[in-house]
C-alpha cells in the first residue's frame, strides 16, 4: 500500500487541498482583524469627540462640575473605551464582541439624552457624522465576520477549522 503511486497521489492532493483550504481560512480571519481596526480607528475618533464634549460641558457648567447626564456619558465612554480595548485584543471571540455591542448600545442611549442641552445642534451633527462612518465600518467587518463563518462551516473544510481552533466570530 505504502509503495502505491495511487496512495502517493491521494495524499499528495489531501495534503495540497488542507493547505490550500488552512491558508484560506487564515486570509479570511486577517480579513475580520483587518476590519476590525477600521472600526476600532472610527471608535477611537468617537470616544474622543466624547472627550471633548464632556470637556466642553464642564467649561458651561459653573464650578466645572458634571450634571448627572453628564456624569452617565462619561461612564458610559468609559465602559465602551474598556470593552473596546479588550475586543482589539480579542476581535474573533463571540464574548468580547458582545459586550463591545452591549456598550455602543448603552453610549448612544446615554448620548441621546445628554443632547437635550445641545441647543445649537453642532455636537449632534458632529455625532451624526461619526454615526454614519462608524456604520459603514461596521457593515465591512460584519461583512468580514459572515464569510469567515461561512468558510468553517463548510464541510470538508469545518474539519480543517476543528482540527485548527477557528471559532466561529461574532458580529456588530
Amino acid at each position: 500500500m505504502w509503495s502505491s503511486p495511487l496512495f502517493w497521489i491521494v495524499f499528495a492532493i489531501v495534503l495540497f487541498w488542507a493547505l490550500g483550504a488552512y491558508n484560506r481560512l487564515m486570509r479570511l480571519r486577517s480579513a475580520v482583524v483587518q476590519a476590525f481596526g477600521g472600526f476600532d480607528a472610527h471608535m477611537v475618533r468617537l470616544v474622543a469627540l466624547l472627550g471633548e464634549f464632556s470637556a466642553a460641558q464642564a467649561v458651561q457648567q459653573e464650578g466645572g462640575g458634571l450634571r448627572d447626564g453628564g456624569a452617565a456619558l462619561q461612564g458610559a465612554t468609559t465602559q465602551l473605551g474598556a470593552s473596546l480595548a479588550v475586543a482589539r485584543a480579542r476581535p474573533l471571540q463571540a464574548d468580547a464582541m458582545a459586550a463591545l455591542a452591549t456598550a455602543r448600545d448603552v453610549l448612544q442611549t446615554t448620548w441621546q439624552g445628554a443632547m437635550q442641552s445641545d441647543h445649537d445642534g453642532v455636537w449632534q451633527a458632529r455625532w451624526n457624522e461619526h454615526a454614519r462612518q462608524n456604520t459603514q465600518a461596521i457593515v465591512l467587518f460584519n461583512e468580514a465576520v459572515a464569510q469567515y463563518n461561512a468558510a468553517i462551516a463548510q464541510f470538508p473544510a469545518s474539519l480543517l477549522a476543528r482540527v485548527f481552533g477557528f471559532n466561529a466570530a461574532r458580529g456588530l
